[in-house]
């Protein structure tokens, strides 16, 4: 056992552990997340903490999120030789109760104080934002296309994202303007991976450190730090279109189409409020939350989705559905495609003469992984798939630790490999380093609709590569059993091992799949065509 521990976001491992090697070589470390912390019993958790040498306490970049330094100087007396801070940068601080004492006792306390002047000013604002009735917006031309210089807004306070999802969905949209001949320039509070720097413009927007020992006000206080910034950015750009990726608590897009007479899309990928309810913890501001969203929905012009149910939940929230366009995600053809060479990754992990049975993913409480385990476990255990099958698990995130668990109970370990976090440029070659790939998402705990468009579902069909998916929603509705990909019942794990099995021994089916699979992506699903239905859409809200 590791003798000192480092607390650290799952999908900050892989970049805690390589700070960790520079800055204290030679030592070695325990990683462990929030969550799993959150799963343990604490009063042993705090009983234990004294085995531990040295705390590192890793955050993507301490000059905005210094709200490590409460915990880890309340836990500095608990370690022998102290507890420390470390960022991305390689910056690392020692803390201990002096810092308690004199600088987080201090803000905690200024924060407190300011906290109830602050909801009032956010509180103003939103009712300014919604009392005022919009000017007439600015006009794009007959063929949008060529006259459209495009504001791309991503106001999420996450830092570090290298994969998953939101990564494929940014790059797949502003890409997609580009290739339409749009420019583009991008307002961000971080880096942003696969877009090409020199052709589109990222003006980074850095969050201020205040309120950062409270949870939701720092989304509420960066709406004042965007819009202050944005304002010169905007005046130096002059775009005549406003493109914003929702975010908790963020209404700075419609101020800023507010203030500058612009259209302004509105990119809605679910609810943060029901989020925190199902997957995490209720919002401690949930009304103020559900009055932002509201406000977004109803100053903007377009309001993209990406399935049915979220179009649904919009119209029961009183939104016309005339300004609502359900637009699925999409893949890039070029980056993702069946000539790529996985010859290097099945090298890497000594798979050569395997048949590799593979998911990709940021392991989310959606992304039904653990499924995945269960039903290789019944593969291997029960069924005696044949001993060159093997899995392989791309990616990290909050499941996988109970995947893992599932994986090491089921003594099936020799046969699955765990590559942890892929950045998103080499996902490619990791999913050509595979022969089937599977989907096994699962329903919504709550019992409502699936409202997902799984970004790893077009890239799976992109890459021509036999399909097990589960017949769930969109994903049900863009595959076709049999044609494209091989659906069972969501969350079924005996169903899901039927499905891998039937691949498993028919390549020539899972051939054929796949080709299908490609030409429906091609035809239907790319991110220039997903670009394309939206513009379309916006030219005839501002004609009409």
């Amino acid at each position: 056992m590791s003798t000192n521990i480092c607390f650290c976001l799952a999908s900050d491992k892989a970049l805690a552990e390589a700070v960790l090697r520079d800055k204290f070589p030679g030592i070695s470390f325990k990683i462990q997340s929030p969550l799993e912390l959150r799963q343990q019993n604490v009063f042993r958790f705090f009983r234990g903490f004294r085995s531990y040498k040295m705390a590192v306490f890793f955050t993507y970049d301490l000059r905005v999120q210094r709200s490590l330094f409460q915990y880890s100087s309340i836990l500095t007396w608990l370690s022998r030789k102290g507890a420390y801070l470390a960022d991305m940068q390689g910056k690392i601080e020692k803390v201990g109760w002096g810092d308690l004492l004199f600088r987080c006792l201090p803000a905690v306390i200024m924060q407190l104080f300011s906290l109830p002047f602050e909801i009032i000013r956010i509180r103003k604002k939103l009712r300014i934002l919604e009392e005022k009735e919009p000017s007439p917006r600015a006009s794009l031309r007959e063929k949008p296309g060529e006259a459209i210089k495009l504001a791309y807004l991503r106001t999420d306070l996450v830092f570090g994202t290298k994969a998953g999802g939101s990564v494929g969905h940014i790059a797949g949209v502003v890409n997609g303007f580009i290739e339409r001949g749009s420019q583009v320039f991008i307002i961000s509070t971080d880096k942003l991976e696969l877009i090409d720097k020199q052709q589109t413009p990222l003006y980074p927007v850095k969050p201020k450190a205040k309120y950062n020992f409270l949870a939701e006000i720092p989304e509420m206080y960066y709406n004042r730090v965007l819009f202050k910034t944005a304002g010169s950015i905007f005046k130096k750009q002059s775009p005549n279109l406003i493109y914003q990726r929702y975010s908790l608590n963020n209404f700075s897009g419609v101020a800023l189409a507010r203030e500058f007479r612009l259209p302004f899309i509105l990119e809605y990928n679910g609810s943060e409020v029901w989020v925190a309810r199902n997957w995490g913890k209720r919002l401690r501001f949930e009304k103020l939350a559900l009055r932002v969203e509201l406000l977004n929905f109803h100053a903007a012009d377009l309001v993209t989705v990406v399935s049915n149910p979220l179009k649904d939940e919009l119209i029961e929230r009183g939104i016309p559905a005339g300004k609502i366009l359900v637009n699925p995600n999409g893949v890039d053809p070029q980056r993702y495609r069946p000539d790529i060479d996985g010859g290097r990754i099945r090298q890497q992990y000594g798979l050569e003469g395997k048949t590799i049975v593979g998911f990709i993913g940021t392991f989310g409480n959606w992304h039904g992984a653990e499924v995945l385990a269960k039903a290789a476990v019944i593969l291997v255990r029960e069924l005696n798939l044949p001993p060159e099958v093997h899995f392989l698990f791309i990616g990290d995130g909050v499941k996988l630790p109970e995947t893992k668990r599932i994986i090491r109970e089921g003594n099936i370990e020799e046969r699955t490999t765990f590559t942890g976090l892929v950045p998103q440029e080499q996902g490619p070659e990791y999913l050509a380093a595979c022969d089937i790939l599977v989907a096994p998402h699962v329903p919504n705990p709550d019992g409502s609709p699936f409202f997902g468009s799984p970004t790893k579902l077009f890239e799976y069909m992109a890459m021509g590569k036999g399909i097990v998916a589960s017949d769930l929603d969109q994903i049900g509705e863009v595959l076709e059993h049999g044609k494209t990909a091989w659906l069972v019942e969501p969350g079924n794990a005996a169903q899901l091992a039927d499905g891998i099995t039937n691949l498993v021994q028919d390549e020539k089916l899972r051939g054929l799949l796949g080709k299908n699979a490609r030409a429906e992506v091609l035809e239907k699903y790319t991110w220039r065509s997903h670009v394309a239905k939206t513009i379309a859409r916006l030219g005839e809200i501002l004609k009409s």
